[in-house]
């Protein structure tokens, strides 16, 4: 595990723009990109950074599903796996679940509440923030495996994940 202050170093503010991953506008993150962020940016733990991931492809497939997109079998099968084996086994949740559980669920809440004020063709910024609570996860995470003083040193680096633009999400609405 690299000492907090290379996770400084390799995450601090003046890297922010830097360490984005390489996206286009409006392009999600590929889980792959991300793993990369987590275990290099972040210096998060394996079992971690593999815990996000699994949250992650659990959220697409749900926002999927819950806009009526088509779903790909293989990714359908991988989020059940993911749910319901690897997820609750996962040693950095499973001990941590106390306090991770209470965070999922206001995120859920959130993600719930923008849905519902989005379909009523009310998107707003406040909708486009609370959908994005994936990433207070991501600083829930970095500050219960590195400190308080180290995630507040890389949340800008946290919060540069987030790669929806709030225009094109306002347009987006607004043109549906």
């Amino acid at each position: 595990m690299d000492r907090p202050e290379e996770i400084r170093h390799n995450a601090g503010a003046e890297n922010v723009g830097s360490q984005q991953p390489d996206l286009e506008r409006g392009q999600h993150l590929h889980a792959s990109a991300l793993k990369d962020h987590f275990l290099t940016t972040l210096s998060l733990p394996q079992e971690a950074a593999q815990w996000l991931l699994d949250i992650w492809a659990c959220i697409q497939l749900f926002d999927d599903v819950a806009d009526g997109d088509r779903i790909d079998r293989d990714d359908l099968d991988r989020v059940i796996w993911a749910t319901l084996v690897e997820m609750p086994a996962n040693p950095f949740f499973a001990s941590r679940s106390a306090l991770l559980i209470p965070v999922l669920a206001t995120q859920i809440l959130k993600w719930q509440a923008s849905d519902a004020i989005e379909r009523a063709g009310n998107a707003d910024a406040k909708t486009y923030m609370w959908r994005a609570g994936y990433y207070d996860l991501i600083a829930f995470v970095v500050q219960l495996c590195h400190g308080r003083d180290v995630a507040q040193t890389i949340a800008p680096t946290v919060l540069s994940l987030y790669g929806e633009d709030l225009n094109e999400y306002i347009s987006e609405f607004c043109n549906a």
